[in-house]
C-alpha cells in the first residue's frame, strides 16, 4: 500500500505540473446560485469536467463576478467559505475534495515522522476523498466504527500547527450537558474536562486525533476528528446501562483533593435518594446538614447555621435568584422541589468572589435543564405531599420547558405531634417552579426561571400565617471566543408573611410584611493558557423593605392603622479571580471584590448623642432624606484567597483566608428563626455585618477513589452583629435602633469527614467540634448583656455527629442508615422570682448559661428500585422509612408557665414518636 501511494503521489505531481503550463481565463457571473449550477457553467464554457460527490455540494450558494479570470482563481473564491478544495489534474479533470489536499511533492521528514503513514498502509477514511482513483485501496480498519469528524479545511499556506477544538457535551436522551466529563487525546499529553454547562475547549495538532470521552453513567465513546482549522464540534453521548447503579456511588473523583477552594461541597440529588429523611421527602437541603459544619438550631427550625454563622448570613441561590425563606411546615420540609433541582454547591469557606453580601456560606442550588429530545417526567406519592416534575421539548433539540409542582395534605400527621398547641392547628403548603432553557445557536444559550411557593398555618384558631417565596431570574450565556465566555443575568425576589388575627376582643388585625431585591450580574470566564483561568464581573443589587403595615380587621376593631416607612438599600460590587497553576502540585486561587453600599432615602433618620446610648431620651433631631438620597455609604475590598498543594498525587492540604461585607440583617427575639422574622437594611445607625475567616486542611483518597478523608479546621471573626435588647419589641418599631444592639463574635471548629463511594456498603461518617460567641458589650448597662463576656450563641452545639451509610444487597434492593447526635443547645432559664408592689417577677440567668438536653436520632429505610429495563414506560422507586426509630423525645425548645405562683418548666418536641413513611416515586 505504501508504495501504491507513492507513485500514485509522484505520477498525479508530474501531471499537475503539466496541466500547469497553461490554464485559460474566461468570464463568468453567479448571483446566489447552487455551487453545482456554477461549476456546470464553468464546464460550458471550458473543456473542464469536474470530480465530486453530490452531498458534498448540498446548501452551498456561491456568487461572483469575473472577468477574463483564470479558472483555478474563480474556483479559489468560490470555494474560500467552504471547507471544499480542488486539485486539477491531466485532461483537464478538476478533483474536488472535502478538507483536504493533494500535495505536489512530499515534505522531507515524510518517511522519518511518527505515524505519517501506518505500518499497514493508511486507513480508507484518509483517502476516500480521493474518489474513483482509490476505490479499490485495501480498507486497514483503523477507524472501522469509529466516528470521523473533519472540521476546517487543508491550507497549505498556513503554517499554523495547532487549533482549538471546542464545544458542548449533552445526553443524547435528555438533552442535558453532561459537567466533569473527561475529555482525552489518544497518544498525546492532553486532556480536559467539561465545565458545569457542559462546555469544553481543546487545543489540538493539525491533522488527525483520536478523542475519548469518559464519564459516569456515560458510554465511553472515541472519535477521529481530522483538524484544519479552529473549529467546534459538540458531542451527544449516551447513557451507560449500569449508569442505575453507578450513580449513588461515585461521582467528581478526586474533586475533593484538586481544587484549590477549601469548605466547598457538592450535593447532586440522584445520590441523595436512598438517605432516610422526615416523611419520606428526597430533600437537598435537609441533606446537606449531615456533612459537618452545616446544623440547625433544632429539629423542624427553619434556616441554617454554617460554621458557627447565623441563619440570615446564608446567601440561598436558586438559579441565581435568592430565597429568603427556603422552608415549608415549620422548617421541616425544604422550599426546593427535590425532582426539578439537579445539583447543589455550598460554598461554607473560601466564596468565590463572584459572591457577596453573605458572611457564612452560599448554597448555590442550580435547576436541571429540561430535555430537549422527548417527553419525560418524574412524580411521587407520599403520605404528606405529592410531587411532580414534567419536561418537554419545545424546540426538538434546542429548546425545552420544565414545569414542577407539589402541594402537601398535611393536617393529619400535626394531629400525631407531642405538643397541645400543634395538635389543634392547621398547615398547607405548595411550591410550583418553571424553567426555560433554549439553545439558540453554538454561541448563545438562554435559561429563564420562575418560582413560587406559600405556606399558611394556623398556630391557634383565632391567627392565620402566611409566607411566600416568589422569585423569577434570566441568564443568557454567550462565547465570544474559544477562551472567553460571559454571563449576563437578571433576576427579583420577594418574600413576604402576613397575619390575620380574628379573635373574641376587639383587636383584631391584618398584619403584613414585604422584603423584594432586584440584581443585575455580569461575569466573565477567561482561559488564558493552562496556568491561569480568569473569573471577572460587576453586580448591582435594590434591596426594597417594607418592614411593616398593620391595618383593623372588621369594623368594631380598635386596632389602629400603621405603616412603617419602607427602606432601600443599594449593593454593588466588582470582582476579580485568577486560578493560578504555579506548578503540577501547587494551585492557587486569589479573587478580590470590591463592595460599595449605600442607604437610600426617602427616609427620617433619628440622631443621637454620640457618648450614650440609643433611646427615646437621647434622640437630638430627625434628619429627612429625599427619595433615593443617600443617607450614608459602607464598603470596602474582599480578599478571598486560598491554595491547594499536592503532597502526593492523592493527597493534598489547603488553606484560606477571607473576609466579607453583610449590609442586610434579621431581626428576631426568637432562640430559633421563624417566619415572622423581619429583615433590616444597614442605616445611619446599624452598621454593616463582617467576617474574617481563615482555614486549614488535609485531604485524601486511597483505596482508588474508594474513600475519601477530610480534616479541616477554621477560626471566623465577626464584627457588628445585630443582637436584641432583653424585653425588645421588634415588630412594626419604627425606632427600631432603639431595641437592638451590636456586638462581636467568633467561631472555631474542626470538621472531619470519611466517605466511601464504592462497594455495596457506601456512606459516609461526619463530625464537628465546633464552638460559636456573641459578646455584646457597651458602657452602657442596657446596651450590655452578660457583663459584656462571650456567650455562647444560640445555635452553639459543640459535637455533631452524622452517620449516613447505605446497603446494596442487589441492584434493586437496599437499605439506608441516618444517626445523628448533637448537643443540646443553649437556653435561658429563670433562676429565681421576687415580689415587688405586691406582684410576681421572674429572675432569668444570663443569657443561654444552660443547655437543653442532647439531640440524638436514628433513621432506618429500605429502598426497592423496579426492574432495570430500559425499554419500559417508567421506572419506579419505593422507600420504606421509619423515621425516629428509637422514639426518642428529643426537645424542640423549653418554655416556663406560672401556675398557681410556681414557675413549671415545659419541654416540646415535634416527633417524639418513630413515624413509618411509604413512598412511590416514579421517572418516565
Amino acid at each position: 500500500m505504501k508504495k501504491i501511494l507513492i507513485s500514485f503521489m509522484l505520477l498525479v505531481g508530474m501531471q499537475h505540473a503539466l496541466a500547469q503550463e497553461e490554464i485559460p481565463k474566461i468570464s463568468i457571473s453567479f448571483t446566489n446560485v447552487d455551487v453545482l449550477d456554477a461549476l456546470q457553467s464553468i464546464e460550458s464554457k471550458t473543456d473542464y469536467r469536474f470530480y465530486y460527490l453530490d452531498a458534498w455540494l448540498e446548501n452551498i450558494k456561491v456568487s461572483g463576478t469575473y472577468q477574463d479570470t483564470q479558472v483555478s482563481l474563480i474556483l479559489d473564491d468560490l470555494f474560500k467559505n467552504t471547507v471544499l478544495n480542488f486539485y486539477i489534474a491531466e485532461d483537464n479533470k478538476i478533483f474536488l475534495l472535502q478538507n483536504n489536499q493533494i500535495y505536489e511533492s512530499l515534505p522531507e521528514d515524510f518517511f522519518g515522522k511518527k505515524d505519517a503513514v501506518a505500518d499497514d498502509g493508511p486507513s480508507y477514511d484518509d483517502i476516500q476523498d480521493l474518489g474513483p482513483l482509490f476505490v479499490n485501496a485495501e480498507d486497514s480498519g483503523v477507524s472501522r466504527g469509529m466516528q470521523v469528524v473533519k472540521i476546517g479545511k487543508e491550507n497549505r499556506n498556513n503554517r499554523k500547527r495547532t487549533f482549538t477544538l471546542n464545544g458542548k457535551v449533552t445526553n443524547a436522551r435528555t438533552g442535558q450537558p453532561i459537567p466533569d466529563l473527561a475529555i482525552i487525546v489518544e497518544g498525546e499529553d492532553l486532556g480536559t474536562s467539561t465545565n458545569a454547562n457542559g462546555n469544553y475547549s481543546l487545543e489540538l495538532p493539525v491533522g488527525e486525533n483520536i478523542i475519548r470521552t469518559q464519564g459516569l453513567g456515560i458510554q465511553d465513546s472515541r472519535t477521529k476528528v481530522i483538524l484544519y482549522n479552529n473549529g467546534v464540534y459538540n458531542f451527544d453521548l449516551n447513557e451507560s446501562v449500569e449508569a442505575l447503579d453507578e450513580v449513588v456511588v461515585q461521582g467528581n473523583l478526586d474533586r475533593n483533593v484538586e481544587t484549590a477552594i477549601t469548605g466547598v461541597t457538592l450535593i447532586e440529588v440522584e445520590k441523595i435518594k436512598n438517605i432516610p429523611l422526615v416523611l419520606g421527602e428526597r430533600d437537598i437541603l435537609k441533606a446537606a446538614i449531615t456533612l459537618p459544619g452545616i446544623t440547625t438550631a433544632g429539629e423542624g427550625a427553619a434556616g441554617y447555621n454554617v460554621r458557627g454563622g447565623r441563619t440570615d448570613q446564608n446567601l440561598i441561590l436558586l438559579d441565581n435568584g435568592v430565597i429568603y425563606n427556603p422552608s415549608h411546615f415549620f422548617g421541616i420540609f425544604s422550599a426546593i422541589n427535590p425532582f426539578s433541582t439537579g445539583s447543589a454547591e455550598i460554598y461554607k469557606g473560601n466564596i468565590p468572589a463572584e459572591f457577596g453580601g453573605r458572611l457564612s456560606s452560599v448554597f448555590d442550588i442550580t435547576t436541571k435543564d429540561g430535555n430537549t429530545e422527548k417527553f419525560s417526567g418524574e412524580a411521587s406519592i407520599g403520605p404528606v405531599t405529592s410531587n411532580i416534575v414534567l419536561e418537554t421539548p419545545i424546540v426538538k433539540d434546542k429548546s425545552a420547558l420544565l414545569v414542577g409542582g407539589r402541594a402537601t395534605y398535611s393536617d393529619w400527621i400535626l394531629k400525631a405531634l407531642d405538643d397541645e398547641q400543634l395538635n389543634n392547628s392547621t398547615a398547607s403548603f405548595f411550591d410550583v417552579v418553571a424553567k426555560y432553557n433554549h439553545t439558540i445557536d453554538d454561541k448563545n444559550e438562554i435559561k429563564a426561571t420562575g418560582y413560587f411557593s406559600r405556606d399558611e398555618f394556623s398556630i391557634t384558631s383565632d391567627s392565620i400565617f402566611d409566607y411566600s417565596n416568589r422569585l423569577v431570574s434570566l441568564k443568557w450565556d454567550h462565547k465570544f471566543s474559544e477562551k472567553t465566555t460571559g454571563s449576563l443575568i437578571a433576576s427579583n425576589s420577594e418574600y413576604r408573611f402576613g397575619i390575620e388575627f380574628d379573635g373574641e376582643s376587639n383587636d383584631d388585625f391584618d398584619l403584613g410584611y414585604k422584603n423584594n431585591e432586584t440584581e443585575i450580574k455580569l461575569k466573565m470566564k477567561y482561559l488564558h493558557s493552562d496556568k491561569h483561568k480568569f473569573d471577572f464581573g460587576l453586580s448591582s443589587k435594590l434591596y426594597v423593605v417594607d418592614p411593616g403595615d398593620i391595618v383593623p380587621l372588621g369594623g368594631d376593631s380598635e386596632v389602629t392603622s400603621l405603616t412603617i416607612p419602607q427602606e432601600k438599600g443599594l449593593e454593588s460590587a466588582i470582582f476579580a479571580s485568577d486560578s493560578y497553576e504555579v506548578n503540577d502540585k501547587l494551585l492557587i486561587d486569589i479573587g478580590l471584590r470590591y463592595s460599595f453600599y449605600a442607604a437610600l432615602g426617602a427616609s427620617s433618620q433619628r440622631i443621637y448623642q454620640e457618648n450614650g446610648p440609643k433611646n427615646s431620651g437621647t434622640m437630638v433631631e430627625t434628619q429627612d432624606f429625599d427619595k433615593n438620597e443617600v443617607i450614608e455609604t459602607y464598603g470596602g475590598p474582599e480578599a478571598r484567597v486560598s491554595a491547594r498543594y499536592f503532597l502526593t498525587p492523592d493527597f493534598s492540604i489547603k488553606a484560606s483566608i477571607n473576609n466579607a461585607y453583610q449590609y442586610i440583617h434579621t431581626l428576631s427575639s426568637n432562640t430559633t428563626v421563624s417566619p415572622t422574622d423581619t429583615w433590616k437594611l444597614s442605616d445611619l445607625n446599624i452598621k454593616p455585618q463582617e467576617a474574617y475567616q481563615g482555614s486549614l486542611g488535609l485531604y485524601k483518597n486511597f483505596g482508588g477513589n474508594t474513600f475519601e478523608l477530610s480534616l479541616e479546621g477554621y477560626y471566623k471573626k465577626q464584627t457588628n452583629l445585630l443582637d436584641y435588647k432583653v424585653g425588645a419589641q421588634l415588630l412594626l418599631n419604627e425606632a427600631i435602633e432603639t431595641e437592638v444592639i451590636q456586638g462581636d463574635g467568633k467561631a472555631y471548629g474542626v470538621e472531619f469527614l470519611i466517605k466511601k463511594n464504592e462497594g455495596k456498603l457506601n456512606g459516609w461518617l461526619g463530625y464537628t467540634y465546633s464552638r460559636s460567641f456573641v459578646k455584646l458589650d457597651s458602657p452602657f448597662a442596657e446596651e450590655r448583656v452578660n457583663n459584656g463576656e462571650f456567650f455562647p450563641s444560640n445555635f452553639d452545639k459543640p459535637h455533631d455527629i452524622s452517620l449516613v451509610a447505605n446497603y446494596k444487597f442487589t441492584r434493586r434492593f437496599s437499605a439506608s442508615a441516618n444517626f445523628v447526635y448533637q448537643t443540646g443547645r443553649p437556653v435561658t432559664f429563670p433562676i429565681g422570682s421576687f415580689s415587688f408592689n405586691n406582684s410576681e417577677f421572674v429572675f432569668y440567668s444570663d443569657r443561654n448559661k444552660f443547655r437543653i438536653p442532647d439531640y440524638y436520632r436514628l433513621d432506618l429505610s429500605f429502598n426497592m428500585e423496579g426492574n432495570h429495563k430500559i425499554k419500559k414506560f417508567a421506572h419506579s422507586f419505593w422507600s420504606f422509612s421509619i423515621y425516629n426509630v428509637l422514639g426518642r423525645n428529643n426537645p424542640y425548645s423549653v418554655f416556663f408557665v406560672t401556675e398557681d405562683g410556681d414557675i413549671k418548666a415545659y419541654q416540646s418536641s415535634i416527633f417524639a414518636i418513630p413515624v413509618p413513611t411509604i413512598t412511590y416515586n416514579f421517572k418516565f
